[in-house]
């Protein structure tokens, strides 16, 4: 009974005077002392405790703590009032942290659990159980403006003696206190006030408080936690921004990883510091701060590759200078593994900035090129350049220039990328790379390295290997024939533009393309160059034949040709033209010496090919030209007459109406002819006043010698239309597919076949249909009625 009195009587006295702010409060805790041996009552005791508590919080702690937040805009006063109504909270609730800590060691033998941590709890779900945005919004913008404070105007000891050391690492912070002009500003970049008023210290002693008031109460994690967790998230993004963007010439990994170190990691350890209010565990702080760093790397690596990733097309067309940018966005995909965001962002930059209409051919190919190098130092398996450049192979497939491009680049001493590749000392043909790659991996398993996980297994790619630019190019297409084909006219325009006899630069280029291409498939380029050198010995032979035939004939026009053997070079571009008669005695002279030289072969000229020294003689000036041979006749002919109509020239020159306009347009910029009606053309003897003539570019200069591609690919496909008209003859209809798929089984076959794809045979049909020898209806091919 006396013990059940006792019990009475606590369970009174905490009825009556159970509140933190009672002065009996203390009474009351001394005399629960004397119930030590009853359990049950400090059962029923905590279960009332934690009831109680609930109810003052929901009733008075909850109110007068959102109240002092309501329409509260962010600002030094908000900060003020945060300060103050943590201080209040903190100051209510610690008044029952001894009730707390006596009775969870009361009740310790029940197995309860932590009677501070069901207290904490009870805080956290019912004064913050909705905790509304602006007051998250004040939080973070206080850990913000604190940070700014720490970082901008604050210094530990340890920090104020490793100042030289930060500022060598930090050069391109130096500037941070100055304006955009130079000028050092009057204001703490910190506080933003006035140098001289600076209250950096004060909101760091603020921060101090709070934390050590959040902890005490246990409501850091809550409360602080998600706040400077997107400080630290914002800080490191907007720092990588403002000192990465656009700059890609030197590295910044070490020093946002020194700055992580100091600045970010120096604020976390205030933060953590304040875990109690002695603030003494210095082993707990480094424990938590060692748990951190590893976050905070993670997270600058991560922000750090997203900006790099994000402007990869950019850092690819700069590349080499952008080499130090590209080793560290390697250094961040080690770490976090964005391989798959960094293919699918490259692949959309490409296709949108490089793959359209309005991009050239060139430009194509020159960041193609750079792609290539550049993704081989990011990822040396070759994964992610077979991921991202598969569409610009596939785009550059659709450009009918895309191989003169490439072929042009190769053989120009101006274009420094392909040049310099196709003159690499290492350089390896084409054709065996395959196989050379294979033979090398297979040597060296000390060094094997396995595929990435996103690695295409059905594709081989030569790790660790430089790659061969020339090669990859070669392999859009699949094959060296249209490359070896496309240098030969090439080669053809460039000897016969010339027209000087000199091929030593063209043989070391094609010296070089043999280790890339073989010597069989650069043999009609070989005959090609002996033939120039054979023009210049015929031609010296000819000319002292020529001398000595006519040592008495005067107002013989000199001539010198190229002698070409025509099956080895590509066809010619096809132009009617009757040249003037003592031209075509001089051609005719020329001739018989050629036969007298060489036997039983003869010349077949073509005259509209070549190029005419002319001297123009007008009545106030003379013009000394190197002009067409077209060019050179149309004027010839004024000499007979003064005035041409268009119609008369173009009979008596056999050249189309059309044609011949350009050619006269030509003179009619140098101010030799004027148009004087509608297709009427004079002579101006004399020039009124000081004409200035414009500089025009010759079409001997612009026009190719050779005919174009789609002409030659043309006459290539001639040879399938016989077996077209067998087909259709017997058939009398097919449509496209079938009539490639008969085509590929009968005339595509043997050592050396003809190739030809839908397309090409689309376009060619196509020109069938046009020129009426064939009908296309209902989706097939059939012969007109009439050749049936």
């Amino acid at each position: 009974m006396a013990a059940g009195g006792n019990v009475e009587l606590v369970w009174g006295e905490l009825l009556n005077y159970l509140s933190p702010s009672a002065p009996q409060f203390l009474g009351t805790l001394s005399s629960l002392e004397k119930l030590r041996q009853n359990q049950w009552v400090f059962y029923r005791l905590r279960e009332w405790f934690l009831e109680k508590c609930q109810k003052d919080f929901k009733e008075n702690f909850r109110p007068q703590f959102w109240s002092q937040f309501q329409k509260a805009e962010v600002g030094n006063k908000t900060f003020i009032t945060l300060t103050s109504a943590v201080n209040e909270l903190h100051i209510h609730l610690s008044a029952y942290r001894p009730f707390v800590e006596l009775l969870d060691s009361l009740t310790a033998s029940l197995l309860l659990g932590n009677l501070k941590a069901q207290f904490e709890v009870l805080v956290r779900a019912v004064i913050f159980c909705d905790t509304p945005e602006e007051f998250k919004s004040i939080v973070y913008a206080f850990y913000s403006h604190t940070f700014q404070a720490y970082q901008y105007g604050y210094k530990t000891d340890t920090e104020k003696i490793d100042s030289s050391a930060e500022s060598s690492m930090n050069m391109e912070d130096e500037d941070e206190d100055e304006t955009d002009d130079g000028v050092e500003s009057l204001k703490c970049m910190g506080c933003k006030e006035e140098k001289d008023g600076c209250q950096c210290l004060q909101i760091i002693d603020n921060l101090k408080q709070i934390n050590s008031q959040l902890y005490s109460i246990g409501l850091m994690k809550k409360v602080a936690e998600p706040a400077f967790l997107s400080v630290i998230h914002t800080e490191i993004q907007v720092r990588i921004k403002e000192k990465c963007r656009g700059v890609f010439e030197c590295s910044f990994l070490a020093s946002l990883t020194h700055w992580i170190d100091t600045k970010l990691s120096g604020w976390l350890r205030l933060i953590f510091t304040c875990k109690d209010d002695n603030a003494t565990d210095q082993t707990t702080t480094e424990v938590s701060l060692d748990e951190w760093k590893p976050k905070l790397h993670y997270f600058m690596y991560k922000s750090f590759a997203d900006l790099r990733i994000d402007q990869l097309f950019d850092i690819i067309v700069e590349y080499p200078d952008s080499l130090p940018a590209i080793q560290d966005l390697k250094e961040c995909l080690e770490v976090t593994d964005q391989r798959k965001e960094l293919i699918v962002s490259l692949r959309t930059a490409f296709e949108q900035r490089l793959l359209h209409p309005g991009a050239n051919t060139s430009d194509i190919l020159t960041q193609y090129v750079s792609a290539i190098r550049a993704l081989h130092v990011l990822d040396p398996t070759g994964v992610i350049l077979e991921h991202v450049c598969a569409p610009v192979r596939q785009y550059l497939r659709t450009r009918e220039d895309t191989v003169r491009c490439i072929v042009t680049s190769l053989t120009d001493e101006n274009s420094t990328e392909l040049a310099e590749e196709l003159m690499r000392g290492d350089a390896r043909a084409v054709s065996e790379l395959g196989a050379l790659d294979s033979e090398d991996e297979d040597n060296d398993d000390e060094n094997w390295i396995p595929p990435p996980s996103d690695a295409d297994p059905d594709k081989m790619s030569s790790s660790r290997k430089a790659p061969d630019i020339i090669s990859m190019l070669v392999n859009v297409y699949g094959s060296t024939d249209l490359f070896v084909s496309e240098y030969r006219t090439l080669l053809a325009d460039r000897l016969l533009a010339s027209f000087n006899y000199d091929t030593e630069k063209e043989l070391r280029y094609l010296e070089l393309l043999k280790l890339r291409f073989g010597e069989s498939h650069l043999h009609f380029c070989e005959i090609m160059l002996k033939d120039v050198a054979d023009s210049r010995r015929i031609n010296s032979h000819i000319q002292v034949l020529g001398c000595s035939d006519n040592a008495n004939v005067s107002g013989t026009i000199p001539l010198t040709a190229m002698v070409l053997s025509a099956v080895f070079w590509p066809a010619f571009r096809d132009e009617k033209l009757k040249v003037p008669n003592e031209v075509q005695k001089a051609m005719d002279e020329y001739t018989k010496g050629f036969e007298a030289l060489k036997g039983m072969r003869t010349l077949r000229w073509k005259p509209h090919l070549g190029l005419v020294n002319i001297d123009v003689e007008l009545a106030d000036r003379t013009l000394s030209l190197s002009v067409t041979p077209a060019q050179a006749t149309a004027l010839m002919h004024f000499q007979e007459k003064e005035r041409w109509t268009l119609e008369e020239l173009s009979g008596v020159m056999q050249a189309p109406a059309g044609l011949l306009r350009r050619r006269l347009g030509f003179w009619i910029s140098q101010g030799v002819l004027k148009e004087e009606s509608t297709d009427t053309f004079v002579v101006v003897e004399k020039q009124k006043g000081q004409q200035r003539i414009s500089e025009v570019v010759m079409d001997a200069e612009v026009e190719s010698v050779m005919a174009s591609s789609q002409d030659q690919r043309e006459e290539e496909l001639q040879v399938f239309w016989s077996y077209i008209v067998g087909m259709l003859t017997n058939l009398e209809s097919l449509p496209l597919d079938r009539i490639h798929s008969m085509l590929r089984m009968f005339a595509m076959q043997g050592p050396s076949p003809s190739q030809c794809s839908v397309d090409d045979l689309r376009r060619f049909l196509d020109r069938k249909v046009k020129d009426q020898e064939l009908q296309f209806v209902n989706g097939f091919y059939r012969l007109p009625k009439s050749t049936r």
